[in-house]
């Protein structure tokens, strides 16, 4: 029997270069968009977001262009999953309020309604006709629009909004947060430059290794997928997720997340092009489509406490991080 431990290693020290690298990258493009004068949700969702989502993309598109549909679906999905539960954990270390009430802003619920309707768009082009125009499907470049189109709305909404949170003792204002590098602009797009590599490599990496565990020892790609190459290649979001709330840039954390996961989607459409046996939407399978109805029904539930805005529950988390880390639970139990 082929020995596990090599395997592991590697898994863990790739997963570790990402935590490292990633976490600095998304502090540099945290100082970036305050130079260049970005909201905090708008800067969370775009250079935050798409910063530490490149270990993912890597990996899922690489697992498409290798022809393992199901694992590079499972990866996109499963590490939307997984960082929206990271916002459980951000709510745990927030004890001032709960973190949706704090993080409220019309920015963050419109990315968390944009990424519900790209997934709901990925389940319509599941049940829809096999259609591909170069082998790809006619959704993926609707996704890769939706995106263009949610980032262009959300900013006009920071310089016109027709909607606002009601102001309160525990609510945070926009830049919370001040730019702690003493680096010139010049040298930081350089280190932003040199991390964005060394992620996408050990992003390279992790995928390699998530096919050696498929291939050798027989675990499913689906579970792969969603629970070992997913969560390692998340574990960025994670670190700066915490690290932002214990500053207090509660909008930067829940932005961070919820945009990082619209671009998240575009993995399905990266992996889509990438993948040319046909349309990779009807190459994944139920699992699949199981994790994608999980992660809209996260996204609502975040949507859902940020329009409540309760105040404090139980632990000091609300009821919409109760609800998230029980069904994450649910939907595990169910896939093992």
């Amino acid at each position: 029997m082929p020995s596990i431990a090599a395997p592991i290693a590697g898994f863990i020290l790739a997963a570790g270069v990402i935590l490292i690298a990633g976490s600095r990258l998304a502090r540099i493009a945290d100082a970036l968009s305050l130079r260049l004068g970005l909201g905090a949700a708008f800067f969370g969702a775009v250079f935050m977001g798409a910063a530490t989502s490149l270990p993912g993309l890597t990996a899922s598109t690489l697992a498409a262009y290798r022809g393992s549909a199901e694992l590079a679906v499972s990866n996109a999905v499963g590490g939307i999953a997984a960082q929206t539960l990271f916002l459980v954990f951000a709510d745990i270390a927030y004890r001032r309020a709960n973190l949706e009430h704090a993080a409220a802003s019309l920015q963050n619920i419109l990315y968390g309604t944009a990424l519900m309707v790209m997934l709901a768009l990925t389940m319509l082009a599941r049940s829809g006709p096999d259609i591909t125009i170069f082998a790809i499907h006619p959704v993926s470049f609707v996704l890769l629009g939706a995106y263009g189109f949610v980032v262009r709305l959300t900013d006009h909404a920071k310089s016109q909004p027709m909607w606002r949170p009601r102001q309160t003792d525990e609510t945070k204002p926009e830049n919370e947060d001040g730019d702690r590098e003493r680096h010139s602009t010049h040298m930081l797009w350089v280190g932003f430059a040199a991390l964005a590599a060394t992620t996408l490599a050990a992003g390279w990496a992790v995928a390699e290794i998530g096919t050696v565990f498929i291939e050798r020892f027989g675990m499913s790609e689906t579970a792969v997928g969603v629970f070992f190459i997913a969560v390692a290649t998340s574990t960025p979001e994670l670190v700066v997720t915490l690290a932002a709330v214990r500053r207090g840039a509660v909008r930067l954390a829940i932005g961070g997340i919820l945009g990082g996961n619209a671009f998240d989607t575009l993995f399905i459409a990266a992996s889509d092009i990438a993948y040319r046996e046909g349309s990779i939407y009807h190459a994944m399978s139920g699992r699949q489509e199981f994790w994608i109805a999980v992660a809209i029904a996260m996204a609502g539930l975040v949507i859902l406490g940020m329009l409540a805005r309760e105040r404090h529950g139980p632990g000091n988390v609300g009821f919409e991080g109760v609800s998230i880390a029980a069904l994450y639970a649910a939907g595990a139990w169910m896939s093992f």
